[in-house]
């Protein structure tokens, strides 16, 4: 038996506990949780001055872009996303790929990540979050725009889908990811969860992220209608946004998928979220930053969504900091609602821990600190200047500690970061690589003069 102590320990499903302590068993399960005073015999861990909780849960993350950060800034939509399709498919090799994902997956668990449901292409991703240590689960992207790459796009998916099952294990799973509605035909669509169904295997989607996707499902009309239409490929009016279409074909019924984004839903489509259980990942700081807009949290919350909180990808981002996404999410929802009561700090913390939980179906396993989960724990130091005056943990977590690198982190009772050393014995030259990736994908850009 394993004895965390630490001065704040937050099991989120309780209130917090001063000088407290979690107690580990050979197995990498939970214990005991409670205060030190009470806790059994074992070998004691000291954190001292710190904040003990779950593992951070990130909702909606690419980590084989990772060394794209910064490739595109202050771009459009439309034009951040087509760059960045040719910039991975020109330049970056598998390698790379594989890099830049064992890259995310270590910027994460140094800022507390334990848990990463992941959206990729290559499935790169899976192999980086097995190699480090993690949690997490892998979407395998399919797309397919045009009705007659059906069956080509099919057959690779359920090829990658196989390849990628064979390396899974019980910590690290595989799902299926429609990519968008005007990136995947609806029949493609309905093939893909139909498949993802019989496989039982989970579905995510990229849905109401810009007014872009909502122009093209609705009126046939904005950026992405007429690239397709350049290629030939028919556009026209169909529904009245991804989930209402997701409602009609009947997968929101059937495959539930997560909801990734949700930045223009109205009210009938956080009704429908709700009546068809279909969770929504939440990456507040991505939205903003392409200026798709503010999602509408609290409502969904209200209507009893399950919701989680995601990074998304840093090239969209610049950084995998979940605790800085509890942030903004806070932040976000007071300034819109002019409300300070809009979202507290210990709900934020709940979507960083056990709301991301529920949204993926892990909250069995992870998200709170409870007897008999697995003990995913992740530890922030209050020795400096951002701690004083911690006595609300759950304020502290979601205002003062953001940008701050964690001290201690464990999955299933493995550690893989103490005393806020590197989460990777290869983390230098993984990140020697990556940055050699990220040089190449910038001079890919300065000789296309700066744009594609």
């Amino acid at each position: 038996m394993r004895l965390i102590a630490a001065r704040w320990v937050v099991p989120v499903s309780a209130p917090p506990i001063a000088d407290g302590a979690v107690a580990v068993d050979g197995g990498g399960r939970i214990a005991w949780v409670g205060p030190r005073a009470d806790a059994p015999a074992g070998d004691v861990e000291e954190l001292g001055d710190a904040i003990l909780l779950p593992g951070l849960v990130n909702a909606h993350t690419h980590l084989e872009l990772t060394t794209m950060r910064g490739l595109l800034e202050d771009a459009d939509f439309f034009a951040w996303i087509r760059t960045l399709t040719r910039a991975r498919a020109e330049v970056l090799t598998d390698d790379d790929l594989r890099d830049a994902a064992r890259l995310g997956v270590l910027e994460g668990l140094a800022a507390g990540v334990t848990t990463y449901a992941d959206t990729s292409a290559s499935g790169a991703p899976l192999d980086a979050l097995l190699e480090c240590g993690a949690r997490g689960i892998v979407y395998q992207e399919v797309f397919g725009p045009d009705a007659a790459q059906r069956d080509d796009a099919m057959r690779g998916l359920r090829e990658r889908v196989a390849a990628l099952r064979a390396r899974a294990t019980p910590l690290v799973r595989v799902g299926v990811s429609p990519h968008a509605v005007y990136s995947v035909h609806e029949e493609l669509l309905l093939d893909a969860c139909a498949f993802a169904l019989g496989a039982g295997l989970p579905v995510a989607m990229h849905v109401s992220e810009s007014a872009a996707e909502i122009a093209f499902l609705r009126e046939g009309t904005g950026p992405f209608a007429d690239f397709l239409r350049g290629r030939g490929i028919a556009v026209g009016r169909r529904a009245h946004s991804p989930v209402h279409l997701l409602a009609e074909l009947g997968i929101a019924a059937t495959a539930r998928p997560l909801l990734i984004h949700g930045v223009r839903f109205d009210d009938s489509d956080v009704q429908l979220a709700a009546h068809y259980d279909c969770p929504v990942a939440h990456c507040p700081a991505s939205n903003a930053k392409l200026g798709h807009g503010v999602a509408p949290l609290r409502a969904l919350l209200d209507a009893g969504v399950r919701v989680g909180l995601g990074t998304d990808s840093v090239a969209s981002n610049n950084r995998l900091d979940l605790l800085d996404e509890a942030r903004t999410a806070v932040l976000q929802q007071r300034g819109a609602l002019a409300r300070a009561d809009a979202l507290s700090a210990a709900e934020a913390v709940a979507l960083a821990t056990i709301g991301g939980a529920r949204a993926l179906g892990l909250d069995a396993e992870v998200g709170t600190l409870e007897v008999g989960k697995a003990a995913d724990l992740a530890a922030w130091r209050l020795d400096g200047p951002r701690g004083v005056g911690a006595d609300d943990p759950a304020a502290a977590l979601a205002f003062a500690l953001a940008g701050r690198p964690a001290a201690h982190v464990e999955v299933a009772g493995r550690v893989l970061v103490r005393d806020g050393g590197p989460p990777h014995p290869d983390a230098a030259a993984i990140l020697a690589r990556g940055d050699a990736a990220a040089r190449g994908v910038s001079d890919w850009r300065r000789a296309a003069g700066g744009g594609r």
